[in-house]
């Protein structure tokens, strides 16, 4: 077995991630406790442009995956010890690698080992003897689809969107992205595995429901000046025992409707302000004393304001405005 690989498998995490190219090169975790097994992969997938990890057992397997996060791994299914299908049940029940596909390496081929490896949380598998192409062609396959899921949840985070999966049948917090983890521990002091306790039973109110509607109202929590909301978007899965369900969540913040309503309209940041107020239901004198300025001067703003949008009435104002919010903020609430 090549140095560095036997390198790679013993270093501890942060060590590790800086040796792993991860920008240009998948890295493949296999399991597998036959010496030979092992070479003939990692040889084929080396030539191959991939990382390749190994683990020699099942705890091993546990440590390396949780350290190193591959993007996908090569399981046998029997191995002494811990076996295979234990192997997935844990990496499946953990936040942190639940993501991560499995294809399974067996040379059982009765229907229920094969049943009990997909069951048991694995993507696909491969019959022994192995056939590298084989193995390359399958792996091919779940890291084209990985890859997209990750670039989707990247974007989600990059334009504000955070996401979630939750299994239904344990209430558990299967997958986070960094902007989820952030805001559900500002919002709720939670962490994954752990889904808060007001977004489950929201959830499972929809999913029991005898008639489930197709968009259900949204979540929403407020936490000093700015609102987090939660919607579903489509259930991931077997649904068996209600599925897993991929919840989308927004935080929005005073401070970021004030700013579209300053550009949906060329108002000065003041005037904006004033007018987001006004569409709050403030009379002159409380927002006054919101904005530290006199009654006097808010009617002046939004006398300007008035002229800019070509209305008379704070009414009208403030319908005008909600329209326009809703379309940019749909989770706006006046």
């Amino acid at each position: 077995m090549p140095t560095k690989t036997n390198l790679q498998s013993a270093l501890p995490r942060p060590l590790l991630d800086r040796t792993l190219d991860r920008a240009n090169s998948d890295v493949v975790l296999i399991v597998d406790d036959v010496p030979d097994n092992l070479a003939v992969l990692h040889d084929a997938l080396d030539e191959s442009g991939y990382t390749v990890l190994v683990a020699i057992n099942g705890e091993a397997a546990l440590q390396r995956a949780a350290q190193v996060l591959p993007d996908i791994i090569l399981l046998d299914a029997m191995m002494p010890g811990m076996d295979g299908f234990e192997v997935a049940r844990r990496l499946k029940s953990l936040p942190q690698t639940s993501h991560i596909p499995i294809v399974f390496m067996t040379g059982l081929t009765e229907t229920e080992h094969l049943v009990a490896a997909l069951e048991s949380g694995g993507v696909d598998y491969v019959t022994k003897p192995i056939k590298p192409k084989e193995v390359l062609a399958r792996m091919a396959v779940h890291l084209q689809g990985a890859r997209e899921r990750r670039q989707a949840r990247s974007a989600l985070d990059a334009f504000g969107y955070a996401s979630i999966t939750v299994r239904v049948s344990d209430g558990k917090l299967m997958w986070q992205t960094p902007l989820a983890r952030e805001l559900l521990a500002r919002y709720y002091g939670t962490d994954a595995p752990i889904t808060p306790e007001p977004v489950l039973v929201w959830l499972r109110r929809h999913v029991q429901a005898k008639e489930p509607l197709t968009e259900p109202p949204r979540l929403s929590v407020e936490h000093g000046a700015n609102r987090l909301t939660f919607r579903l978007h489509q259930q991931i899965g077997d649904s068996e025992g209600g599925g897993d369900w991929l919840i989308i969540m927004q935080e929005l913040s005073e401070q970021s409707v004030i700013e579209a309503i300053a550009l949906s309209f060329k108002l000065t940041p003041r005037e904006a302000e004033v007018l987001y107020w006004v569409v709050k239901g403030k009379i002159n004198r409380d927002i006054g004393d919101i904005v530290g300025s006199s009654p006097m001067t808010v009617k002046k703003h939004l006398e300007r304001v008035f002229a800019k949008l070509g209305v008379e009435t704070r009414t009208a104002a403030a319908a005008m405005v909600m329209s326009r919010i809703k379309q940019l903020h749909p989770q706006f609430e006046g």
